[in-house]
Order: structure tokens, then sequence, then C-alpha cells
């Protein structure tokens, strides 16, 4: 004991390890009512078996490949992981996986491909499903547990891995409250039972204890999803089943929480295994608690010397971190107690030393782990720093271009050809490339320029060089047009109304709002407040139109006098003839008035309060954001299965709209084909268990609907077909608009036909009063106060925004339904469910959009 045992790694505690991973298992579904109910066995065990329970928590992104990645490593993924999620390459850290397979383990897996893609060649023995297919619910695990029976009764392994995908689907599907959850927990439960009464037979007297680990890779949020950081995502259960443990004499209190990364070196030690080298897990004691003082201060130890090693790799002061401080004073006190335990000193005195000894290595622990946790978040600068240049480059050319662009020409120039050729443009090139050089030799670590060839860093120092000349040039291009006198002496008719700046003050304050996280995380507050003001001008701007201009205001006399010498005097405003090409605003609103007569004039001082009622409700359907998206909302009340009915009646009710709403302009083949599309689309989302026909009777068995999703594929192809051939035919043989209008409107109601089948039967009120509002908003505000193509623009974006939120969208993740992706298909199909995913979560700004491009189509006369 004289000489540092270090180099000789400690014997294995556990013979052989199983890892029973349940994608997207809640802390709740264990610990909670719903584990007492339907996983009895497990309760049992962490109640009152042999058994330690814990919650850990995982780091957002909280979706597979990362987590898996943190369970195997320690180490905490970045955010490029949730890409990476696709399609996942092999991991090149060192992992728990590697050390066995290294140190001659041999190790069994069957569950989700992501560990296959992870761990190539690392596994004795393999069955990987895919875990993208989230409308299957049995035959992902069917495949796993088939293999069991089988594997159990061999002894040729050490570690087995499986990992269930069930849970996660039906949380895709359905969410965390559906029926079909509580049968799963069921089915989890006996595979639970199975497995431990097996690993408990197989234990003989000499030989060392088996070892059953239950955990989740991450929770789901209150609407089955997962990938942000709601308690309900982070918060998993970590069950360790042993016959080496002590049984638990009193009932189980709140479970401890521990860090999802602190599994890695627990099982690394449980295995006699290496700590993975940039793992910043804790040992958790409780697992080594049986073992002698001795072996439990060598276990801290060995992982506090990684965790200090660690820290020496990555931070240049590493000596006055204070984690690594308390480690040496550990060690300190560690050596005492060893010279004490060698003078055979048995007395009270070294086991309270031995305490102590074990308190302070903890303590050094948890603070080496939070000082390279912190250290994750550190980023490169300068790369960070260029790319912000480019972007806001190019932002301030756009800015300068747009006056131009809105201008009757409607021209956008970038003048690219004088900076090119000027002298100041290779003087910004030498220059930029000298300080690029100099930041890359003086830095300690490698920036994302210097990573790729000289040639590509050389062509971005060029593009920063050719966009600041562009700039220049634009602005000496304003300033020489500014000292021009003017070409006509006609009064400008420039004057800004409230709506013009209600949309660029609107526009900037929201850009301006980006600049603080918590904005971005309650964006939707900001396009709610935005689109009610934006009703309310409006009705200001239609009461004005329709009563202030029927009275000769004298105000509006002298402007009339000035704008249109031309016209005579003038007794009554309401019987001014407008010229067809004046631009003057009041001409417009003059001209508006007549349009707007009898009824119709009263329908259209109500638009916008119909349409503020209608977001009022839309706000209600879904909660979104950060702060209050686990509070109840309408969407929650109709989901839930004591509501199916009022769910059904909803749904039936938002597709007949939908069809007197989007059939309108459409030809009569369209018309046709739009029913049974509609009709196709409640028959699909009947046939998967969401709603029911009135002569449904309970108990219909609930299929995937592949049928009935792919026949409204059929017309929703057909009605855009149809009008891909309008739009043809009106670019080749005929020239009429008519023709043209009527084609961008079939393929819009096609994609309308598609929005219907992707969105869950609660939201389809979102797209009846997306149809609703542009209806109303076309006939009652933009034709008869007609506003200008850019006002109009404006305002579609705006709506856009806003109905991505109504949809129950965020900028998180979380809010993501991958189950879109799969409506109609009977496999996974990469690129048809990256679409239809996008689609459906993108449908309102993309509505919207369509919208835009019909609507100004449609008004070519103007």
């Amino acid at each position: 004991g004289m000489v540092s045992n270090w180099t000789k790694i400690p014997p294995p505690l556990f013979k052989k390890v199983v890892i029973v991973l349940i994608d997207a298992l809640r802390d709740d579904f264990v610990f909670g009512s719903k584990g007492k109910q339907f996983m009895p066995y497990t309760t049992q065990v962490v109640e009152k078996g042999t058994s330690y329970s814990f919650i850990a928590e995982a780091k957002p992104p909280t979706v597979t490949m990362p987590r898996i990645k943190a369970l195997m490593t320690g180490s905490i993924p970045g955010f490029i992981d949730v890409v990476v999620n696709l399609n996942s390459p092999a991991l090149l850290d060192d992992n728990l996986i590697w050390q066995a397979k290294s140190a001659g383990k041999r190790i069994i897996f069957y569950g989700d491909d992501t560990w296959v893609k992870l761990f190539p060649k690392h596994f004795v023995e393999y069955d990987g499903t895919t875990s993208f297919f989230v409308s299957d619910f049995t035959e992902v695990d069917d495949n796993v547990t088939r293999h069991l029976d089988r594997v159990l009764k061999r002894e040729d392994w050490d570690l087995l891995i499986l990992h269930y995908l069930g849970l996660d689907h039906i949380g895709h599907m359905t969410g965390p409250n559906s029926p079909l959850v509580g049968p799963k927990l069921r089915e989890m439960d006996n595979i639970l039972k199975k497995i431990h009464i097996s690993l408990l037979s197989k234990v003989e007297e000499a030989s060392l204890p088996n070892l059953l680990v239950v955990c989740g890779d991450h929770g789901m949020s209150e609407t089955g999803s997962h990938g942000g950081s709601s308690e309900g995502e982070v918060h998993t259960p970590l069950l360790f089943i042993s016959s080496a443990f002590e049984k638990r004499s009193a009932p189980l209190a709140q479970p401890e929480h521990v860090q999802q990364t602190d599994l890695a070196s627990t099982l690394a030690i449980g295995l006699g295994l290496p700590i993975s080298r940039n793992s910043v897990g804790n040992l958790i004691l409780p697992v080594v608690e049986g073992k002698t003082m001795r072996e439990q201060l060598r276990f801290v130890h060995l992982n506090g010397f990684q965790l200090s090693r660690l820290l020496q790799e990555n931070t240049p002061a590493y000596e006055k971190d204070p984690g690594y401080e308390h480690f040496k004073i550990a060690e300190k006190s560690h050596g005492n107690w060893i010279k004490l335990y060698l003078e055979g000193n048995n007395s009270e005195i070294l086991l309270n030393l031995g305490k102590k000894v074990l308190k302070q290595y903890l303590e050094a622990l948890k603070t080496l782990s939070s000082s390279l946790s912190k250290q994750v978040a550190q980023y490169d600068m300068y790369s960070m720093m260029v790319g912000t240049v480019i972007i806001m480059e190019v932002l301030l050319l756009l800015l300068l271009s747009v006056p131009k662009a809105l201008s009757k020409r409607a021209e956008f120039e970038v003048p690219l050809s004088p900076p090119l050729f000027s002298l100041l443009f290779y003087l910004i090139c030498l220059v930029l490339c000298a300080v690029h050089v100099i930041v890359c030799t003086s830095a300690e670590s490698l920036c994302y320029f210097c990573s790729m060839s000289w040639l590509t860093a050389v062509g971005v120092m060029m593009l920063i060089s050719a966009l600041t000349c562009g700039i220049l040039s634009a602005i000496a291009k304003i300033f020489e047009n500014s000292r021009l006198p003017p070409k006509s002496p006609i009064v400008s008719s420039s004057s800004w109304s409230e709506i013009d700046v209600l949309i660029l003050a609107g526009t900037i304050g929201h850009v301006l709002s980006l600049g603080a996280s918590s904005f971005i995380e309650e964006e939707h507050q900001t396009w709610y407040f935005l689109i009610n003001t934006l009703c309310l001008v409006l009705c200001q701007e239609l009461c004005r139109n329709n009563f202030l201009l029927k009275e000769c205001d004298p105000e509006h006399s002298t402007n009339v006098k000035q704008n249109f010498d031309s016209i005579g005097e003038t007794s009554e405003c309401k019987n001014i003839d407008i010229p067809e090409a004046s631009n003057s605003k009041l001409g417009k609103a003059t001209s508006s008035s007549e349009l707007i007569k009898g009824s119709d004039k009263w329908i259209s001082l109500a638009t916008p309060w119909i349409i503020l009622i209608c977001c009022r409700l839309l706000r209600s359907l879904n909660q979104t954001g950060v702060q209050w998206a686990h509070r109840p909302d309408f969407g929650h009340w109709l989901t839930s299965s004591e509501h199916k009915s009022e769910l059904s009646f909803l749904a039936a009710v938002s597709l007949l709209m939908i069809f007197f709403l989007v059939q309108r302009r459409c030809s009569l083949v369209s018309k046709i084909a739009m029913a049974p599309g509609l009709l196709g689309v409640y028959s699909y989302r009947a046939a998967i268990g969401n709603v029911i026909f009135p002569w449904q009777h309970g108990g219909k068995d609930i299929s995937k609907g592949i049928t009935e999703a792919r026949f409204v594929y059929v017309f929703v192809l057909g009605i855009i077909f149809t009008g891909t051939k309008d739009l043809l035919k009106s670019q080749v043989i005929s020239a009429e608009s008519s023709t043209k209008s009527t084609g961008l409107w079939e393929v819009y109601s096609g994609l309308v036909l598609l929005a219907a089948l992707l969105f869950r039967p609660h939201n389809l009120p979102v797209l009846v009063f997306c149809l609703l509002i542009q209806t109303m908003m076309t006939k009652y505000i933009w034709i008869p106060l007609k506003f200008d193509a850019a006002q109009i623009t404006i305002m579609h974006y705006w709506f856009g925004q806003a109905f991505f939120y109504f949809q129950g969208n965020s900028n998180g993740i979380a809010t993501v339904d991958i189950s879109a992706g799969f409506v109609g298909l009977d496999s996974y199909v990469e690129i048809p469910a990256i679409f239809l995913t996008a689609f459906a979560t993108y449908a309102g700004p993309f509505l919207w959009a369509i919208h835009l491009l019909c609507y100004l189509s449609s008004e070519v006369s103007r």
C-alpha cells in the first residue's frame, strides 16, 4: 500500500448488467399514480425491494441521439446533435461501450437502430428497429421482446442493452394522457419482471451479483413531444436493481435528483472499466455503498482524478479552480486515512475520518463537474462575428434597396461592378486577410475558418469586401439623387397613414425584440399584440372612410384643392371624381367610400371586430411558448378521452366550413374532388381513434388509417394537378388572367386539403379561422380600401406568423409534431416524412404566403 495502485483498475462489482432504456419514460410514469396503477411489480421493487431509485435530469436538447451520447460518454452533447439525430454518424468520443468491448466484454443490443449507427461493430449480436416511424406502437417493441427468452437463458454475454420505443411513439401520436399509455406501461412492467426474476435465478453463492438498470433517455411534454426543457421532458426515472443492495426497510420518500451524465461513471466503476475520458458525471455513491470504506474512497478518487485531468486539458488556470483545490485537499486527507488504516487502526476515529474524506471528495466532484459543464457553452466568437458581419451587411444592402423596390418601377439594383474593380475593394481584402492571419495565429484554439481551405477563407473575405463596397456605392447613389432637382413639381403624395406607421414600427419593433431571449421564448405574444393592434387601426380607417369623408371636412377640402387643382370648387366631398392613376391616400379613401354601400358597409365595419374575436378564440386553443406552455387550454380539454364526441362534432363542423370557404374560386372538378377529400380526412381520424362516427359505439379497432390517408392524398394530388394544368394553360395557350387566377386558387385549395389531413382534429378550427379571416379581409378591407401591394404583403406576413403560434408551435423543438410525417406511410421513408412534417409545422405562414400570391395575381387590373 505504500505505492500508488492507480494503474490497476479495480475489479468489477457486477457480473452481468442489463440496461433497459424505455424511450420517453417520464418520472411520474414510475413514481407517480400511473406507476402504482400500471407498473405494480416495478413499484413494489422500488418501495420494498433491493433497489436504489433516482430522478435523472437530462440536459436539453431532449432528443434520443444526444441523450444516448450523454448516457454512454458522460459528456454534454451540443444542439447540433438535434440535426445529426436524423442520421447519426459513428460516435468517436471515448465511451462506455468502446471501453467494455476493449476489455473483452460481450455486448448484445436490441432496439432503436440509433445505437447501431453510433456504435458500429461493437455488438456481438444486435437487431435494430427504426425510431422515426412513430405510428408503430407494437412491432417496435415486439421486435425487441422476441429475443428476450432466448438471450436470458444463455451465459455468453456480459452486457445486454434493450431500447423500447413504443411509449415514445404513443406520446407523439396521442399524448401522455392517452388510454394507450397504461397498457404500454403494463407491458414494460411485465418485461422488467421477467428480466429481474431471470437475473435473480442466476446468482450463485461464489459469483458476483447481477445488475438491472432501468432508465429513460428523456421524458415527454404535456403534448407528448420532446426536445425542450420543460419538467416533463428533462426528468426521467433511473433505477438500479441488484441482489447486492440491502433490502429497503422504510417506504421510498421522494427520489434523489442526479444528472443523466452520472450513469456513465457509475456503470464504468460497476463493470471494472476506466471512466470515459470526457465524462463530466459523478459516481452515484449509493450503488457502491455496500463496499468497504477503502474501496469507496478509491472509487471516488478515480472519479475525481479523471475530472481533474479533464479540467487540466480544458482550462489554462485550472489550479485556481475551486473544484481542483477541493480535490487536492481531499486527496491529502485520503493519504492520512490510508496511513491510519495501514497501521491497523480500526477505531471509531478511522471510521469518522473516512466519512469526512468521502464528504470532501463528493463536494470536490460536484464542483469539478459544475465547472466542466459550464465550459460546454464556450463558442468560437471570431467565426460568429464574421458571420454576423456578413448578415448585417446583407441586411443593410436590402434596407438601402427597399425604397426602390417599393417604388412604381419596382426595381432592385445592387451596384456590383464598380466595387469589384475599385482600389477600395482590394485594400479592404488585404486588411481582412491580414486580420484573419493575426487572429488565427495568435488564438490558442482553431476557429471554423481555419479548418476550411485557405481559398474558401479568402473567398469569404472577398465577399465581405464586395458587400462593403456595394453598400458605400449604394449610399453614394442615394446622395447623388437627393442633390438632383425633382423631375416634376407636383406635390408628393407620400404622407404616411397610421397603418404605414404601425406596419413599419411593428416590424422594426419585432426585430429589435429578438435581442432578448425571453422575447424569443414568448414571441407569440409579440405577434398576438401586433395583429390585435392592426385590427384596431383597420377599424379606425374603415370608420374614417365610411363616416368622416361623407361630411365636408375643411382640412380634407384643403388637401383636395392642393392635390387636384384641376377639379373645381367642391361643395360635397362625396361627389369628387378621383383620377384612377392617383396615388393619394385621400383619393383612395374617397373612391373606396363609394364602393362600400348598404349592408356591405356594416359588415365591413364589423370585420376587424370579428377578426379580433377569432384571434381571441384561437389563443385559448393552444398554450405555447415556455412560461405558460404547461397551463391547461381548450386543446387539452378536447383531446382528453372523455370529450371525444365534442371533438368529433367540432372536427365535422370545421371540415364543412373549410369546404364552403375554399371552394368558391375553384373549377367544378376541384369542387367535386374537395368534398370526398374532406370526408376522407374525417375517416382517417376515425380510423386512428381520434374521432368517432355518430353510429359508432366505443370499441372499434384502432388501425393506422393508411388506406384512408392515401385516399385523401389522391384527391390532394388531383386538385394540385388540375390547378397546375390551368397555370400552364394560361402561360402557353391563352393569356387570360382569369385562367391563371383559377389555377393558383386550385393549387391553394389542394394545399388546404393536405393541411386538413395533417392537422390534429382539435387544430382544424385554426384552418377554418385562417380561411375565414382571409376571405373577410379580401372582400371587406383590402379591396374597398385599395391598400397597395407592400401593405398587403406585410399584413399577410404578420398573420402568417401569428397562425404559426395559433397552431401550438413555439421556438422550441418540442412543439414539432413529427407524427404528421407518417400519415399514410406504412414504413419510414425519409424524404416524404421530412416534407410532411415541415409542411404541417409551417402550414400557417405557408398558406398565408400562397394566399398573398393568389390575391395579388387576381388583382392584375390594379
